[in-house]
């Protein structure tokens, strides 16, 4: 490549990454994600680094004749069309390994949260109700529930083993793969989803948004959740059908923790905000300060590609990319 390569930055990164990635390459941050600013800035981009929001799709690969590499700054690639990158001999590189502890963490301080009323016990003090929250929220002890995974991965996996040593927790998990050596590192029983369900006392989803996952916490699946169950949610947010969530959270049965919307931001109207039973957080679970820069650096890979090399965590490997 002739000169300093272009990388566009949906969103700004890690002071730190950001600092590595300009001495190496001329770097553009868009301010913002929405779709007209990235197709007016995709042209002169040989690089796209994306977080969370936006997406990259076959409207803005269109306009990106020069680009080599799009980064996922996290884990999630459903805002990344990789078989149109793939045609187009772009690389797809992630983090798969930089937010893992930080995302288990969260999504055990959302069981404890919603277990103990933290939340709750929270509001009603700075709202000088302490006499009446001390005598009316009741907590649950986390100690020997049984836990669900849905989604066996590496948080899934480190979520499980945080809450056996912690709270002596039996785990279930379902998972399209087998996980042998995981399962049995972890004592955990393989089951499918519907008996999970039932047999959890608290559920925790850890799965890529696909088609298949589209909505399969619905509301049949809320149903054989038994009374006093708790969901969380760290993953996506359409995993779980929103309304449906809704609706069992408003009869008082479950209670949930939720960092993920299918709507994001999330709405101040929104119908979830008014139930007491569900503890909420802005998608923030891999916001640690080790996480964020793990994920930020990211653009190793992207200069890795840029010059020629391979890169160390790809998502995908395009027919015709050109590496070393």
């Amino acid at each position: 490549m002739m000169g300093r390569p272009h990388v566009l930055l949906v969103e700004a990164i890690h002071p730190d990454a950001l600092a590595w990635l300009r001495e190496r390459a001329d770097v553009v941050i868009a301010g913002d994600y929405r779709e007209e600013t990235l197709l007016k800035l995709a042209p002169g981009a040989d690089a796209i680094v994306i977080r969370a929001n936006g997406k990259v799709d076959e409207r803005l690969l269109a306009h990106a004749p020069r680009l080599r590499v799009v980064a996922r700054h996290g884990v999630g690639l459903d805002n990344i069309d990789i078989e149109g990158c793939s045609r187009q001999g772009v690389w797809v590189v992630h983090t798969p390994l930089a937010n893992v502890e930080a995302v288990a963490e969260h999504a055990v301080g959302l069981m404890l949260a919603v277990a103990k009323g933290i939340a709750r016990s929270d509001r009603a003090v700075r709202q000088g109700e302490f006499t009446a929250a001390r005598r009316d929220i009741v907590g649950e002890e986390l100690e020997g529930k049984t836990l669900g995974i849905v989604g066996f991965g590496r948080i899934g996996q480190r979520v499980a083993a945080i809450c056996r040593a912690a709270f002596a927790m039996p785990v279930l998990f379902t998972d399209v793969l087998s996980q042998i050596e995981a399962a049995a590192r972890l004592e955990a029983e393989r089951v499918p989803l519907d008996e999970l369900l039932v047999r959890s006392g608290v559920v925790s989803l850890h799965l890529p948004l696909t088609p298949a996952t589209r909505h399969l916490i619905d509301a049949a699946a809320l149903a054989r959740l038994h009374p006093g169950a708790i969901l969380v949610n760290t993953s996506r947010g359409a995993v779980v059908d929103e309304q449906a969530l809704g609706e069992a959270l408003r009869t008082g049965s479950i209670s949930a923790g939720l960092d993920v919307f299918e709507e994001e931001p999330l709405p101040s109207d929104h119908p979830l905000t008014v139930l007491p039973n569900v503890v909420l957080t802005p998608h923030c679970a891999s916001h640690t300060e080790s996480a964020l820069r793990a994920m930020g650096m990211v653009v190793e890979d992207v200069i890795r590609v840029l010059t020629g090399e391979p890169p160390r965590y790809p998502a995908n490997r395009p027919p015709s990319a050109v590496i070393r």
